[in-house]
């Protein structure tokens, strides 16, 4: 359903409202059912006060919490808006709470940087959410970790690097919750989404679920992984929904795409069409003056970028100089089918242990397939490296980025292509802090200078698997010396780091840097011990 669509109806029944009786009146406005979704319940009052910028950060307004039945206060908004003198900022104000930053500890002396990693987890970790008030958060049944910042929710790829470390701290107790949760969103919703919002039901995030799975399962037994599978399954089916229905005449449903060869892979994917909430006024106003249906493709293709976990990043644009050009929905993404190949291989696992040789046998050829096409598809001659490939135009990016070390990762590569890809990743994306997220300076948050804890795991683990353990090394220390000298620069630990000047944050993107932070402590930690279960 589009916004304007939305905000017709919810247009509708404001007018319903004030047509009616006095007495009429008094029997009011639909409740609220099922999730709130702030967007279709308070119509033009929400596109209103995100194009106004009432407040600097779109996500704030997404995640206020009305005081009253949301319908009544945009009726009340239709009824005062063109008065004179009406003053949208305090209307909101006196209609919504804020989302509250929790209480910070009284700052003290920087603690040593190993305690205060550890200590962090318990400033990091939320209840189960309280379902009594209307909110877009989603409520689920354990404590979790968040990543921090304007992040007050739970992220789905960050969470398994912030699981590597919670192991390293001796807090399964606290995996297992997560992976709980996890499950309950795929039982509840059918899929995990980018975050426990309502605004995040059209999209999931890079599907990590069976590396969660697989990590608890070496931290515990394999036994205790085993509850996982019927929700994993129900995961691989969400992301391989429609491949019994694509053909060459119509090549790509959902997240699977058929190449001309008739073979299916995986891209990134959102169902919905509008203006993402949490960064309205940044979607409007860049698909201003486009036709409706160029409109659409805008949206699912930042939608798309944002499921990604990179959003936003030169590796979705056709122009690296035009945001405008972003085509995340005609690009297969390595990463993310190397992901699917890791879901593959763990389901074949699971089936394995619990007697189902018929699964495991299915799921092992599927992951075998998977497997030679990645090593075929996504190998890249000319620049010697793994990079994505470009369906619509049947050929392979031309863009070197660490998304390339997921097959080293996962030990898809040869050991020639590990080789060549190890040199090129050396010489286009190591910098003084580790590996930059691509070599293109753009302004995006996912480009360079900046450097991101998830994918330092991901190039570190890949050269160790191939052997490049010297190389892997002089990384991690690179890494570890700029998280540290922020730390005991700030007190802080980073969203992401500049990696090219280790004497300055990172920047860029539609946010300010952000400060917490989850995955970041998780690899960090994950460094540091040396041992850790990943």
């Amino acid at each position: 359903m589009s916004v304007i669509k939305n905000m017709k109806i919810a247009a509708l029944l404001v007018l319903l409202f004030f047509s009616c009786t006095p007495e009429e009146k008094k029997q009011e406005f639909p409740e609220v059912t099922g999730y709130y979704q702030p967007w279709e319940a308070l119509g033009p009052l929400y596109h209103d006060v995100e194009l106004a910028g009432v407040y600097p950060d779109s996500k704030t307004f997404a995640d206020c919490t009305p005081v009253k039945n949301p319908y009544e206060i945009a009726a009340e908004y239709d009824q005062l808006k063109n008065e004179k003198g009406f003053d949208l900022k305090a209307f909101v104000t006196s209609n919504f709470k804020e989302p509250k930053a929790p209480a910070k500890k009284p700052k003290g002396e920087i603690e040593f940087f190993s305690d205060h990693l550890n200590n962090l987890w318990d400033d990091l970790t939320r209840s189960a959410a309280d379902t009594s008030e209307t909110s877009s958060l989603i409520p689920m049944p354990g404590k979790y970790v968040v990543p921090g910042g304007r992040f007050r929710e739970v992220y789905y790829w960050d969470s398994y690097f912030t699981m590597i470390g919670l192991g390293v701290s001796g807090r399964e107790d606290l995996v297992e919750l997560m992976i709980d949760n996890f499950a309950y969103l795929i039982d509840s919703v059918g899929f995990i989404p980018n975050g426990n919002r309502t605004y995040y039901l059209g999209r999931s995030q890079p599907p990590f679920f069976a590396a969660m799975v697989n990590l608890f399962s070496k931290l515990t037994t394999p036994e205790k992984g085993l509850k996982y599978l019927p929700s994993l399954q129900k995961e691989y089916n969400f992301w391989m929904d429609g491949a019994d229905q694509v053909s060459l005449s119509n090549s790509a449903i959902n997240h699977v795409v058929m190449l001309d060869s008739g073979v299916i892979l995986n891209r990134y994917y959102d169902k919905m069409d509008f203006p993402r909430p949490e960064s309205y006024k940044e979607d409007y106003e860049m698909a201003e003056g486009l036709s409706e249906e160029k409109k659409v493709k805008l949206y699912k293709d930042l939608r798309a970028g944002a499921e990604s976990g990179w959003d936003y990043s030169t590796r979705w644009f056709e122009d690296k100089n035009d945001f405008g050009s972003i085509r995340t929905t005609e690009i297969l993404p390595v990463d993310l089918n190397c992901l699917m190949y890791n879901m593959e291989v763990m389901l074949a696992n699971l089936y394995q242990l619990s007697g189902d040789e018929e699964n495991a046998s299915l799921y092992e050829k599927k992951a075998r397939t998977r497997f030679d096409l990645i090593r075929q598809i996504f190998w890249n001659e000319e620049l010697q490296a793994f990079t994505d490939y470009v369906w619509t135009d049947n050929e392979s990016s031309n863009q070197v980025t660490m998304a390339g070390a997921y097959p080293l990762y996962f030990k898809i590569a040869t050991n020639e292509q590990a080789r060549k890809h190890a040199k090129t990743m050396t010489e286009k994306l190591l910098l003084p802090g580790g590996f930059v997220t691509t070599s293109i300076q753009s302004g995006q948050q996912w480009d360079y200078p900046n450097g991101w804890a998830p994918l330092q795991w991901i190039g570190i683990k890949g050269l160790e698997h191939y052997g490049q353990k010297t190389l892997a090394d002089d990384v991690a220390r690179r890494w570890l010396h700029v998280s540290r000298k922020v730390y005991e620069n700030t007190g802080k630990m980073m969203e992401k780091y500049n990696v090219a000047d280790t004497t300055l944050l990172a920047g860029g993107g539609e946010y300010p840097t952000q400060d917490g932070f989850g995955w970041t402590n998780g690899v960090v930690l994950g460094l540091m011990d040396g041992n850790a279960v990943y």
